[in-house]
């Protein structure tokens, strides 16, 4: 399973041999360092460790960070079959036409009521409505005289752990670690995305 660490750029077009547009999403992917890898007799799991956005400043290292000076650190399990430590990986990994899953946080839209966040209808629009078009109306019920855990009701949205799967590589330019992939990757832009193949 191929594997990397990226940062969205942003979202632009593409054409195919035919014309068509086809909407992408530009990623920067890499370069990462392999930081550790952790075995089963050590850890109790296999897992490779990758670092990405090195800390160029001194000053601006921590102490808990002086051995493995980067940005972020993630780990992805179960393959620690061809790697070494401080081994770079790039974009280069990848080839158009490989089917990836990226999971990245999503956008933040802070506190929203329920036609936005569950879709709900709201109430009609006449039969006497004033000022409650956009309300969920009747949330209890007589047993158990409360409302039950996991209504769906006014709350916090997004800002999630998100996975959008089976994505498509349109085009890799690897002197510059991009990748175009096919569609919407989860996150504004400057989102920390993880990319894997699927195999």
């Amino acid at each position: 399973m191929k594997f990397i660490l990226g940062q969205k750029l942003e979202m632009s077009q593409m054409f195919d041999s035919e014309g068509n547009v086809i909407p992408v999403t530009l990623v920067l992917a890499g370069p990462c360092q392999i930081t550790q890898i952790k075995t089963k007799e050590k850890d109790g799991y296999e897992a490779v460790q990758i670092g990405f956005q090195k800390i160029s400043k001194e000053k601006k290292v921590k102490k808990p960070q002086a051995k493995k000076p980067f940005k972020y650190l993630r780990e992805f399990r179960n393959n620690i079959g061809e790697f070494q430590i401080d081994q770079e990986i790039n974009a280069s990994l990848f080839q158009e036409g490989d089917k990836v899953a990226v999971t990245g946080i999503s956008k933040g839209k802070g506190f929203q009521g329920a036609v936005k966040r569950w879709s709900f209808a709201g109430q009609s629009a006449t039969r006497g409505t004033k000022h409650e078009h956009r309300t969920i109306g009747s949330v209890g019920s007589r047993y158990p005289q409360h409302v039950r855990k996991g209504k769906k009701m006014p709350g916090r949205m997004g800002s999630d752990r998100t996975t959008v799967r089976n994505l498509k590589i349109i085009k890799v330019d690897k002197d510059n670690n991009l990748l175009a992939i096919n569609g919407a990757v989860p996150g504004r832009r400057g989102t920390l995305l993880e990319i894997r193949s699927l195999l």
